[in-house]
């Protein structure tokens, strides 16, 4: 299975199961697996930002890589960004012999100009291969590289094999409006965007013309049926199913304990058996998970699927 440009639905960013010592939780990332398809996801994206991507071994990776693959028939896209372009190499050639549908690739934080921007990414192809589908992931909250509608635009024309945008610029409704204007004028072949952020503007980022999310949540259901009422038109139900989940999906994007409320949720509806994350990471306190057991309360009036 091959990812293009035709993708759409929900990509649910995977968080990686530890039990409490460190180790890696095999059989919590089974049923995480399984979710993830039950969920009405159209895809998985593994070895993310949010799945502790630069905790694991090499092998460690290429285990995940190989246990999410066998198990699922979903298409699966595999995060390969790295400091060095040999071990984006490695991983993304032997992901792609797993079975990966894709990889995802985010630009190295140190990037400053527009030249610096084209200039990787012509690399990054080059190095892991001019032929494997990939991911243009977008995130200047978090790597500080700003790239600005033209450069997306610079960089997926000049990379064919560039298929998807994962697009999370905040503020960034004009920004897919301006991608849509380019493809409606010519200048730019189609893409599939999906968004990320934690999903707190998907509302209107599918108005803006997303094809819709690649992020995570702890309701990758509910997400999926955003996207969904939202691309058959039913803005009143999406926009409502929305405003029910915001509060606890704002709850989850705060910097530094996301994960761990992500986590929390997770094991919560029995997915994941522990919460943890492999060192150095957060952990929620006791008033912390009060307020997200709150949430989900509040949540639950307007979708049962939060009354946990």
């Amino acid at each position: 299975m091959s990812l293009d440009h035709t993708a759409k639905g929900v990509y649910a960013i995977a968080a990686t199961p530890f039990h409490d010592d460190g180790r890696l939780d095999l059989d919590s990332l089974d049923r995480l697996t399984d979710f993830y398809a039950e969920a009405g996801a159209t895809g998985i994206t593994i070895l993310g930002i949010m799945g502790e991507a630069n905790k694991l071994e090499a092998e460690e990776s290429l285990e995940i890589v190989r246990r999410v693959v066998t198990r699922s028939a979903l298409p699966i896209v595999v995060g390969v960004s790295a400091p060095g372009l040999a071990a984006m190499r490695r991983l993304a050639g032997e992901s792609m012999a797993l079975g990966a549908a894709g990889v995802m690739i985010a630009p190295t934080p140190a990037l400053r100009t527009d030249d610096q921007i084209r200039g990787y990414f012509d690399q990054a192809v080059e190095a892991v291969g001019r032929d494997i589908p990939w991911v243009l992931q977008d995130y200047p909250l978090t790597l500080s590289v700003v790239m600005s509608p033209g450069v997306v635009r610079d960089v997926i024309q000049a990379n064919p094999s560039c298929v998807m945008l994962k697009h999370e610029d905040w503020p960034g409704l004009e920004k897919i409006s301006a991608l849509r204007r380019f493809q409606s004028e010519g200048s730019l072949r189609p893409v599939s965007i999906l968004t990320g952020n934690g999903a707190l503007f998907l509302d209107f980022e599918m108005e803006r013309g997303a094809d819709g999310a690649m992020t995570g949540y702890g309701f990758t259901d509910a997400l999926a049926d955003i996207v969904r009422l939202s691309a058959a038109g039913e803005r009143e139900a999406a926009h409502d199913l929305f405003d029910a989940h915001l509060p606890l999906m704002r709850y989850e994007q705060q910097q530094g304990v996301g994960l761990a409320v992500r986590k929390y949720v997770l094991q919560k509806r029995g997915i994941l058996t522990s919460a943890a994350q492999r060192k150095p990471g957060s952990v929620l306190s006791a008033p912390a998970r009060a307020e997200v057991d709150y949430l989900l309360a509040r949540v639950a009036r307007h979708d049962p699927r939060a009354a946990l």
